[in-house]
């Protein structure tokens, strides 16, 4: 993988809700190109778009205008997104959710598993590894949500506020295991928070206020 390959490029992508008088623009006409390696944030308050432009990068959602080309070389488990809010399986335990990507890639069962369990022990998660969703609380739920995308090796990791319903301890561990990661198997890594010491973490800055994503803040 090239240091300098576009993965995902956002031309004029738009997100659009609804229709009429009630429409709700999301997203207006970003601009943007991941590359390997790549390490931004979106930075932003709630609802000013950030979790929505992360689904567009996904595929999660199609733009209603302009165009979202992602790399023909990314397979279908080389994005990884993290959510917002509580994606876990309620009936599989906590090692089975970290698992489920590699198990839905075929992965044989103890892989899977002792893969899951090495990206739960980064995020000090491995002591909950056979509890159900329900016997966890929600912060700890978010820990698991970030392991099973690291488990998943991506080329691409999503974040979606992977540190908003945690306390600052553990969300810097968790943030810690997401840079860590993407350094370790060279993924690009996007994260959007409205924190801007999470967003200070990263090596470009992209601001987003009211569905409009702003110019590049890059560290000197």
């Amino acid at each position: 993988m090239s240091p300098d390959e576009v993965l995902v490029a956002c031309h004029d992508a738009a997100l659009t809700f609804g229709q009429g008088p009630q429409a709700v623009v999301a997203v207006h006409g970003a601009n943007l190109q991941i590359a390997a390696g790549d390490r931004l944030a979106v930075i932003g308050p709630s609802g000013s778009g950030k979790s929505s432009l992360l689904h567009l990068l996904a595929g999660l959602e199609q733009p209603t205008s302009g165009t979202v080309i992602r790399s023909a070389s990314l397979g279908p488990y080389d994005i990884g997104l993290v959510f917002q809010g509580d994606s876990l399986i309620p009936a599989l335990s906590v090692v089975e959710n970290a698992a489920l990507a590699l198990v839905l890639a075929d992965r044989a069962e103890p892989e899977a598993r002792q893969a899951a369990l090495a990206a739960l022990d980064l995020v000090d998660a491995a002591d909950l590894a056979d509890r159900l969703p329900e016997e966890i609380s929600g912060g700890q739920a978010q820990r698991v949500a970030a392991a099973r995308v690291l488990a998943q090796c991506p080329r691409l990791i999503l974040a979606d506020e992977p540190t908003g319903r945690l306390d600052h301890a553990t969300g810097a561990r968790v943030l810690d295991a997401l840079l860590s990661a993407a350094d370790h198997i060279g993924a690009a890594l996007v994260v959007t928070t409205h924190d801007p010491a999470v967003a200070a973490r990263l090596t470009v800055r992209r601001p987003m206020r009211d569905g409009r994503l702003l110019a590049s803040e890059e560290i000197s």
